[in-house]
């Protein structure tokens, strides 16, 4: 007996943008591409892009709406005949489209028997704009006559080298203290997994040059000099991720000589002198949205070593996903890790209906928690509470209050997504997540997100509720309760200054700062960690996302800061508003060059600046199901952010920069 043959469906979408004559439009088609008519079915799709609450559609009525997930009903009795088309038009959605990446990324059928049949998605074509779509990095060309005689990114502080001789075959290394054969061995890791057949470190009897790895007092932590001397290099640091940075730039020194030998040059002689004019030079990855395995995240890890960029922000849960191994709480990752038809988190952002996800087991963690260490790189990992908590509470439903009434949604559309800072059992799950997560990494700073709480959170809980009754007074939370059931978020993100929202987030931030500063780590949070003005300044530090204003008068009130901004640093947004490249837009765009020649700092006073700590690039992954979007929306920007943060102002210079970009190694090189 044979297996029937599924039926032959596409789905094509289009977008049409508003005019003085007509509304915005984003038009779904399903075709029935086979012999056989269909019916008893429903089209479920998700992307960043999502249906407004506020439905007005055309052709069939919405089911179920999570987030950007959205399941579309065929009208009553509707049968999809061979050869015919079911077209749907919505013109409600949350934020009008902007670029291709915007549309539906996954789409299936559900039928009435509990199958499912995924489609074939094609990005979405926009009806105002037929350019051909962007992926994959932009590789700036190495130009005949580079502006600098030598390939390095960041650039140093001072480079005074002379003459050219033939280029090595290699690298000899010659070390003797440990934290130099450390470094040696480092580099060489580094090299083979970025260049393997380049054969850049290489013993003398394959021709390798020596160069000699010094370990010498009174450096700064991650500063080196380089001194060149006909047929032998030395480099000197006081510690091993100095010398590992001398090290990568002398890789990259003889890289740049390897493969465009007519334009740069590998020394006889002269010196390089560097150290960084920033401490902290981060980089925020989210695994929530989009999963990226080990292998992925260690090939990360090395690229932004080459770039010498020394803090990874790894965002470890989200609405859409939880993943990290909780010993204490197998069921974070049984049920968060995953997201399926039928599951308690459904499909989401490029996801399709069969069981997908994954997480990051202990022995996963301190893997790559090591591997970072080895190259001057620590990790800082982000469970984001007490909001964006949808996947976390899948998993503990007691983080809720059993007797909440009503709803409340995020800026993302996920409903009452706050765990309660009212219920002791938040605080009991939160000690015992954070001990175990303490003890896998060492830099003992655990950032605990505090952004994006709805200004209705807690509205329909008596718990919370009479929480802030006893905090602010009966008026407080009288006005608070009235919240309840409002759609608010509808321009971004609410501010929730001032409210009983952020009353009883500065509670659960108070208590957890304290707890994570008894167990002897410091602090992180999104810049509204300072609702309420209750966590220890001296033991916190928060990156500041809205803006650069916002920024520095957070480090006027005394608060350290990482100055990342959305409308720059974020690494999401695209390279331009063209409709053909890929990205959101939310907080605008920013191509390299505008991120390169940003100043993170424009207005500050002498006295805000004592707080920065630094800067970093932030990749939140709605629109990464595409990897060569990755490459795209990346690269070369993570280098252009590196050298903001290592370079000093006064020696930037965004030609040399873009002639010696190209030769920095992407992650996944997509075409």
């Amino acid at each position: 007996m044979s297996t029937p043959r599924p039926p032959a469906l596409r789905l094509e979408s289009s977008w049409l943008p508003a005019s003085d004559e007509r509304a915005q439009a984003y038009t779904l088609t399903l075709k029935n591409l086979s012999s056989k008519p269909i019916s008893d079915f429903t089209l479920c799709i998700s992307g960043p892009g999502r249906v407004d609450p506020a439905v007005q559609i055309e052709g069939g009525t919405i089911g179920r709406r999570l987030s950007n997930f959205t399941e579309f009903l065929t009208p009553e009795d509707f049968v999809l005949e061979a050869g015919k088309t079911w077209t749907l038009s919505i013109s409600a959605l949350s934020w009008p489209f902007h670029h291709w990446t915007d549309g539906a990324t996954s789409a299936y059928v559900a039928f009435a028997d509990g199958t499912t049949l995924s489609l074939a998605v094609e990005p979405t074509r926009s009806l105002a704009n037929n350019a051909p779509l962007k992926r994959g990095a932009e590789i700036y060309p190495v130009p005949v006559n580079p502006p600098v005689p030598v390939s390095i990114v960041p650039w140093p502080n001072q480079v005074s080298v002379s003459g050219r001789r033939s280029l090595p075959p290699g690298l000899a290394l010659n070390a003797g203290e440990p934290s130099a054969v450390a470094a040696a061995q480092a580099f060489t890791a580094l090299v083979d997994h970025l260049f393997a057949v380049e054969g850049i470190v290489r013993p003398a009897a394959e021709g390798g040059m020596p160069v000699m790895l010094d370990i010498v007092e009174g450096f700064a932590p991650e500063a080196y000099t380089m001194a060149f001397s006909g047929d032998l290099v030395r480099i000197s640091a006081t510690t091993q991720t100095g010398l590992l940075y001398g090290l990568i730039t002398l890789g990259q020194i003889w890289r740049g000589a390897h493969l465009y030998p007519h334009a740069f040059k590998f020394p006889t002689d002269g010196t390089i002198s560097d150290e960084p004019s920033m401490g902290w030079r981060g980089l925020h990855l989210d695994v929530a949205r989009q999963f990226y395995g080990k292998a992925e995240i260690k090939k990360l890890l090395s690229i932004l070593a080459w770039n010498k960029v020394n803090r990874f922000h790894w965002h470890l849960s989200d609405d859409e996903a939880w993943r990290v191994e909780i010993e204490a709480y197998p069921a974070l990752t049984e049920i968060g890790a995953w997201r399926g038809h039928g599951l308690a988190v459904p499909p989401l952002l490029g996801s399709g209906p069969e069981r997908t996800g994954g997480y990051y087991t202990k022995a996963t963690v301190r893997e790559i928690v090591a591997h970072a260490k080895e190259l001057g790189i620590e990790v800082v990992p982000e469970i984001d509470v007490p909001g964006h908590c949808f996947a976390m509470q899948q998993a503990i439903p007691e983080l809720r209050d059993p007797a909440e009434v009503g709803s409340y949604f995020s800026v993302q559309g996920f409903p009452d997504n706050c765990i309660n800072p009212a219920r002791e059992k938040t605080y009991e799950v939160l000690e015992t997540i954070f001990r175990e997560l303490i003890e896998l990494f060492p830099f003992k700073t655990i950032h605990i997100g505090a952004d994006e709480v709805p200004l209705g959170a807690w509205s329909g809980s008596p718990e919370a509720l009479g929480r802030l009754r006893e905090i602010a007074g009966d008026a407080t939370a009288e006005a608070h309760a009235k919240r309840l059931n409002v759609i608010t978020n509808t321009h971004g993100a609410d501010d929730i200054v001032g409210s009983g929202a952020a009353v009883l987030q500065a509670v659960f931030l108070e208590r957890v700062q304290k707890f994570l500063a008894e167990e002897g780590c410091i602090t992180g949070g999104w810049e509204e960690a300072a609702h309420g003005n209750v966590i220890d300044k001296s033991k916190s530090y928060l990156c500041g996302w809205r803006s650069v204003e916002v920024s520095a008068a957070l480090a006027g009130e005394g608060y350290e800061m990482v100055v990342c901004p959305g409308q720059v640093y974020y690494l999401d947004m695209a390279n331009s508003p063209d409709w053909d490249e890929p990205g959101a837009s939310w907080a605008g765009w920013s191509e390299p060059e505008t991120l390169y020649n940003f100043d993170p700092v424009e207005g500050w006073t002498d006295e805000q600046k004592k707080k920065l700590r630094g800067i970093q690039a932030c990749i939140w992954s709605e629109p990464m199901t595409d990897r060569a979007v990755f490459d795209r929306l990346v690269f070369p920007r993570i280098s252009a952010l590196a050298e903001s943060a290592w370079t000093k102002p006064s020696d930037k210079s965004w030609e040399r920069f873009k002639a010696v970009a190209g030769l920095m190694p992407i992650l996944y090189a997509y075409p």
